[in-house]
């Protein structure tokens, strides 16, 4: 930049003063300070504008980067799930295999029964009597049974 002392511009404006003249000198030097205050927003403008070319270059180097990275991961964890779940068929197929010889090999394994058990009843540390007394559903009513229980009464 240009070094401008205190000497040189009281030099500047004594020559401004001169060749301007008294009366225009106030309007000239308001417009000359709108025009440098313009050149100084423009150049920070165009700053800015650089700044965020380059943060956003940045930016896109970074994705590219993420994205290679998230895309390795990817197909890493992908190989260790194929592999994975390859194992457990192969160790599913080897229990089948042993499981259909031990049945067929002892006919007298204990059979599976449903518990049979009021799952849609209220179960709780509540007494009876309580239950009773409140109108709590005791036992399982079909569809049926409801719909027979509310029905008004027929004529006769």
């Amino acid at each position: 930049m240009i070094d401008l002392g205190l000497d040189k511009l009281a030099l500047i404006g004594a020559v401004a003063l001169i060749v301007i003249g008294p009366e225009k000198l106030p309007r000239v030097a308001r417009t000359v300070g709108h025009l440098v205050g313009k050149a100084q927003r423009y150049v920070a403008e165009v700053k800015a504008e650089v700044n965020r070319s380059i943060e956003l270059e940045e930016l896109k180097k970074m994705k590219t980067q993420f994205e290679d990275a998230a895309r390795d991961v990817e197909q890493n964890v992908n190989q260790h799930i194929h592999q994975t779940t390859s194992e457990i068929d192969k160790s599913w197929r080897d229990h089948e295999t042993d499981v259909a010889s031990a049945v067929y090999q002892d006919p007298q394994a204990p059979v599976y029964k449903h518990p049979n058990k009021k799952w849609r009843l209220k179960r709780g540390a509540t007494p009876q009597w309580y239950k009773q007394r409140q109108g709590v559903r005791m036992h399982a009513t079909s569809g049926a049974a409801r719909v027979a229980r509310f029905r008004p009464p027929r004529p006769r």
